[in-house]
């Protein structure tokens, strides 16, 4: 039933808008394609490749947006699936004991329905018109409520949504886990214990049939010291998303053009390129283009990869991307998830607050 499943769009619920466009057009360079503004919610689409983002504001104190945002703060709250079959995927998915949001409903030729997943986040199933190269979703009109339409600039190929990492809380890992695939036909792909000093945590990674939607699942090790897992769990009110990982086909460049447009990277010690040449044969870059960007790399049975986090601008630090370059890797290396989980322990620390 969920052989074809792929990520359609990522839905963030937001304080503003037409901030958040604006925002993900300057720095990330995406491309707002389309507004949609009722009596109760705006809704602004941008894209960048396949890589659809909408951000939703609610316009009174009732809908699902304004809620979310009272309660978590800005942050994704629908991973909507691609299928051929809305209607079919939404009564499967309910049989098999997903929570039914919204019942199916066409517009424009789309067919969408809504199933819970972890938290507050859901599952929207889409189904595009056949053969369509039209609006990207329903209801569009071009450019922003008031006709403007944000300058987004030479896109830096952030072009697929590689994963989304999930902070759970102690206990529902293995849950989780299960719902993914007894519902929706997910499998498990990799297993990890993470030990950072005192702190550590669980993960496994969850893939739909396709391999094309991939979930991080993370919860902190209870026997061990409360960690960046745990402040997250009480920054953003409970579990969701910590960060979006964008797939690059060139991540030297995309780092120095983000750069560029003013995004800032977590740090990486020095001392870990020392060893670097010694670690690992290089597939692409050499060691001084990655230490100078602080990327990581890492490798796994098919090849590399390569990876670097994005500092959070969140007021509550709980959301930020990450970009990932691939070179036949299917999985995470050990080591990245190691080293990317002191990076960010650093922000953490010398910031004093949760990430």
């Amino acid at each position: 039933m969920f052989s074809d499943l792929a990520v359609h769009h990522v839905e963030f619920h937001v304080t503003d808008a037409v901030w958040a466009a604006r925002e993900l057009a300057g720095q990330y360079g995406f491309a707002v394609v389309g507004s949609r503004q009722a009596e109760d919610h705006l809704s602004v689409a941008l894209r960048q490749g396949s890589t659809i983002l909408v951000v939703t504001e609610g316009l009174t104190d009732g809908h699902p947006a304004s809620l979310y945002v009272q309660q978590h703060g800005d942050g994704v709250a629908d991973l909507a699936l691609r299928t051929a079959d809305a209607r079919a995927a939404f009564e499967v998915a309910v049989s098999r004991g997903a929570r039914a949001v919204v019942e199916p409903a066409a517009r424009d030729g789309f067919v969408t329905a809504t199933v819970g997943g972890f938290g507050d986040v859901t599952h929207t199933f889409v189904q595009p018109p056949e053969g369509s190269a039209g609006p990207v979703l329903p209801g569009l009109t071009p450019g922003l409520p008031n006709g403007q339409v944000p300058e987004a600039g030479p896109a830096p190929g952030l072009g697929v949504v590689d994963h989304l990492a999930v902070c759970l809380e102690s206990g529902t890992l293995d849950p989780t886990v299960d719902f993914y695939r007894t519902v929706l036909d997910f499998d498990v792909t990799f297993v990890e214990h993470i030990l950072v000093g005192k702190q550590a945590m669980f993960s496994k990674v969850v893939q739909s049939p396709s391999r094309l939607v991939t979930l991080t699942l993370i919860e902190p090790d209870a026997s061990a010291a409360a960690g960046q897992i745990d402040d997250f769990l009480k920054g953003h009110g409970g579990p969701g998303v910590q960060h979006l990982a964008l797939c690059s086909t060139d991540i030297v460049s995309a780092i120095s053009a983000l750069t560029d447009r003013g995004v800032e990277f977590l740090r990486t010690p020095d001392t870990y390129y020392d060893r670097l040449g010694k670690r690992l044969d290089l597939a692409r870059y050499d060691v001084g283009q990655l230490q100078s960007r602080n990327i990581l790399v890492d490798e796994d049975h098919d090849g590399q990869l390569f990876q670097i986090f994005a500092r959070s601008t969140h007021p509550r630090r709980t959301f930020f991307f990450e970009v990932i370059e691939r070179l036949g890797a299917r999985t995470f290396g050990s080591g990245n998830i190691r080293a990317l989980y002191e990076a960010v322990e650093a922000e953490r620390t010398q910031t004093h607050d949760v990430l």
